[in-house]
């Protein structure tokens, strides 16, 4: 029985991480397919690669966290190991069913906190730090997404250039008797600059991927009372994110424009640097937490910043009457975009195979906060408070779930 429960786990968390190599690697090289400076063979092979190298040094911190030190290694018998990859299994059906970036990570702790509360071995000062942690991280990441879109972002938008190759970034010449690697001729020096930055943060968040959902996959199947020993939980994990970025997330390359449509290229750079930084860091601490909840977070911030750039911060703290000529709306400033400076081309022009306007040849200087509204933004750039109300709700329901439904599942199995 305990052999089939083993057969049984490991079964479950290659699911686990199937899935998860699936839709991490569409997050982190999205752009870069899009942009056509990687295929997605290539895509798939530098995800796997970069998050086996988060998940052998990084990931290990949070693995040793989730397999013995919420709850004693011991109380991960085949059956609770069974359970709960089952229970962070089905918080990614949860999130694709309702379209919000729910997190595996604190779904998988909250069923581990069922097992904990079953067994009465909870470690209540750790899931302490933790939570904090899930309270914080996010609002670190919300404030520099502000702090960037309201300061920084027009700059940045104004200087740097993001092309939209009609051929791969990297052609390979057969014509000769030894094929020959060649850049695309119609890239820049700018463009080249501009296309490494965008394989080089999507390595990135591999990396990050890779150190902060290895323990999602194997985390119960180690330690002391698992089958499995850290290395091997690591080789099993990564094996299972090869095995998703491989085939579905080819999938999830073609489609991820359609989810992040509006998002520019720029943006989607920034909030990765932002997310996964603050994810790495965690996971250098072995605190599990999200990498969808962090980016969300700076996404959300960064479309708050740069819609308030339309207002000083003094008539944001003035009664809306007094400045009849600013229109708010759900809570975030609504401005009509600029028609001298077009923004950068978004991941959906891409995925439409639309040409995204070109840039004059002499900018106009970048407008003072509280002067105009800013030239890269519209109404469907701007911070939705009532998407945030959602997605926030889902990222407390989805933990708090899994640890009601486990409590009970636990109880019967101890």
């Amino acid at each position: 029985m305990v052999s089939v429960l083993t057969v049984a786990g490991v079964v479950v968390a290659v699911f686990v991480g199937f899935n998860i190599g699936g839709s991490s690697t569409g997050v982190a090289f999205g752009p870069a397919v899009g942009s056509r400076l990687l295929r997605k063979a290539t895509a798939a092979a530098l995800f796997v690669g970069f998050g086996f190298l988060g998940a052998w040094t990084v990931g290990r911190n949070v693995i040793a966290t989730m397999s013995s030190s919420i709850v004693p290694a011991t109380q991960f018998t085949p059956a609770a190991s069974v359970a709960v990859l089952f229970f962070t299994g089905a918080s990614l059906l949860i999130s694709n069913l309702y379209g919000v970036p729910a997190s595996t990570s604190m779904t998988a702790v909250g069923a581990i906190v069922g097992l904990g509360l079953a067994s009465n071995t909870l470690n209540q000062a750790l899931m302490f730090t933790i939570v904090s942690a899930w309270i914080i991280a996010p609002l670190i990441s919300l404030g520099i997404g502000i702090v960037v879109g309201r300061y920084i972002y027009p700059y940045l938008d104004r200087y740097v250039a993001f092309t939209k190759f009609d051929l791969h970034f990297i052609q390979l010449d057969r014509s000769g008797t030894i094929p020959r690697l060649y850049l695309n001729p119609n890239a820049t020096r700018q463009d080249i600059l501009g296309s490494l930055s965008v394989v080089v943060i999507g390595c990135y968040m591999a990396f990050s991927a890779g150190a902060s959902n290895a323990a999602n996959a194997v985390a119960p199947l180690v330690g002391e009372g698992g089958s499995l020993a850290v290395n091997q939980g690591v080789l099993l994990a990564v094996g299972a994110f090869g095995l998703g970025s491989f085939t579905i997330a080819r999938r999830t390359l073609e489609t991820v424009g359609d989810d992040i449509t509006e998002l520019p290229i720029l943006a989607s750079l920034i909030v990765s640097i932002v997310g996964g930084t603050v994810i790495t860091i965690l996971s250098y601490l072995g605190i599990p937490a999200s990498l969808a909840v962090s980016t969300t977070s700076a996404i959300i911030g960064l479309g708050w910043g740069r819609a308030s750039r339309a207002a000083t911060l003094v008539e944001f703290a003035t009664p809306e009457r007094e400045h009849p000529d600013l229109e708010v709306s759900t809570g975030a400033l609504v401005t009509s975009r600029a028609e001298d400076m077009p923004a950068s081309p978004t991941i959906g022009d891409i995925a439409r195979h639309e040409e995204p306007a070109e840039k004059p040849e002499e900018l106009p200087d970048v407008p003072d906060v509280g002067t105009e509204g800013p030239a890269d933004l519209d109404q469907r750039s701007l911070f939705d408070s009532t998407a945030a109300k959602r997605i926030v709700t889902m990222w407390v329901l989805t933990p708090s779930l899994a640890v009601v439904a486990s409590y009970p599942v636990f109880v019967f199995l101890l």
